[in-house]
């Protein structure tokens, strides 16, 4: 009897685990008569069903897993709505991206409408605007982006503070591990949150690790290799080389950014922070720009007050930098030692502090 009971717990190990499937029913309205709306699995990233839109109306009904974040679009607009598979009957209009549904999906729809509206308004005034307006008014526009990627990754972190019991953080997890790192990740597993073990927590994760240090990229490569040296103008036309910082304790974050790049400038406060930190303690940075202007350049270097040095040839991306460090996009940095040796890549936000930490302490 015992081996017969072991046998069938062995048995049972073996067999794959199935998920729990449950009943979706999605209805919809839309004004698009004619247009596809799809259902997607925002896990695979692919289309479940699509459907046309006929007498401003729409449905859907199928089985997927439990929880599973899905969401509908029409194929005309940016905007998805979100919704979780909770077993319960799902109502959208796609005109005002409004939900009717659980009291969670509901909750979801009214934080990603909210978190939105910034981007909206903004969209809808830069596309009313013409070029000359857009030239004129260029650095009001960047502080504008800028002060919407803040505004998006501070909602992303209320929301994983507020929302832990339930599963709304997933629908936040790239903004959340963008700005705090994907090492958080195994934090938020140990606790054993609502949606620690949810497979789209995962794959927020390793997108966000991949976006920051992509695997199948030569980025990568350059990790534990002696720097190669670069030479460029600074803003007054005088060269220098990267070699000339590196050395006698030195530390030297070497920061690819451009003027018109704005995630870069969003990120220049975190920078001058890490910089003002530990600066006395040996830390240097050395910014290239991928600019083309040198009046843009030399304006943002003014406007950010950055105290580093500044060199660039203003070639764009067709500076000496992009071949040697095979950059393709940016913000992008390289952390060097006082050896030389490379020992960081793309580090930003709070994975920044956190290296730096490591090397200088508090």
């Amino acid at each position: 009897m015992r081996c017969l009971l072991m046998l069938a717990a062995f048995l049972a190990a073996s067999m794959p685990s199935v998920a729990q499937q449950v009943k979706y029913s999605v209805k919809g309205t839309y004004s698009g008569n004619g247009m596809k709306i799809y259902l997607i699995d925002k896990l695979t990233e692919k289309n479940i069903d699509s459907v046309v839109v006929a007498k401003g109306k729409f449905s859907f009904r199928g089985k997927a897993e439990k929880d599973a974040l899905m969401a509908v679009k029409a194929e005309n607009r940016e905007w998805v709505i979100d919704f979780f598979n909770d077993g319960s009957p799902v109502k959208v209009n796609v005109n005002d991206s409004t939900l009717k549904g659980s009291p969670l999906n509901e909750r979801l729809t009214k934080y990603e409408v909210e978190q939105d509206l910034p981007r909206r308004a903004f969209g809808a005034k830069v596309a009313s605007m013409s070029r000359e307006e857009l030239l004129a008014h260029e650095e009001e526009i960047m502080n504008e982006v800028n002060k919407m990627i803040d505004g998006q990754v501070t909602y992303a972190n209320k929301i994983f503070k507020e929302e832990s019991s339930s599963l709304i953080p997933l629908a936040f997890s790239q903004l959340y591990f963008y700005d705090n790192g994907v090492d958080v990740y195994d934090k938020l597993v140990k606790d054993q949150l609502v949606y620690s073990n949810h497979p789209y927590l995962k794959k927020a994760r390793d997108e966000v690790a991949e976006m920051l240090q992509p695997k199948d990229n030569t980025k990568t490569a350059f990790i534990g290799q002696q720097f190669t040296d670069l030479e460029m103008a600074d803003p007054d036309g005088k060269m220098h080389k990267i070699s000339e910082f590196v050395g006698e304790g030195k530390w030297v974050l070497v920061d690819f950014w451009a003027s018109w790049c704005g995630p870069c400038r969003a990120e220049m406060p975190n920078v001058l922070e890490a910089y003002n930190k530990y600066h006395a303690k040996g830390l240097e940075v050395v910014g290239i720009s991928f600019d083309q202007k040198k009046e843009a350049w030399v304006k943002a270097i003014e406007q950010i007050k950055m105290p580093w040095m500044q060199l660039s040839d203003l070639k764009g991306f067709e500076c000496a930098a992009a071949p040697v460090y095979k950059i393709d996009a940016i913000p992008d940095n390289i952390l060097i030692d006082p050896q030389g040796k490379i020992i960081g890549r793309a580090l930003r936000s709070k994975m920044l502090h956190a290296r730096l930490q490591e090397i200088f302490g508090e």
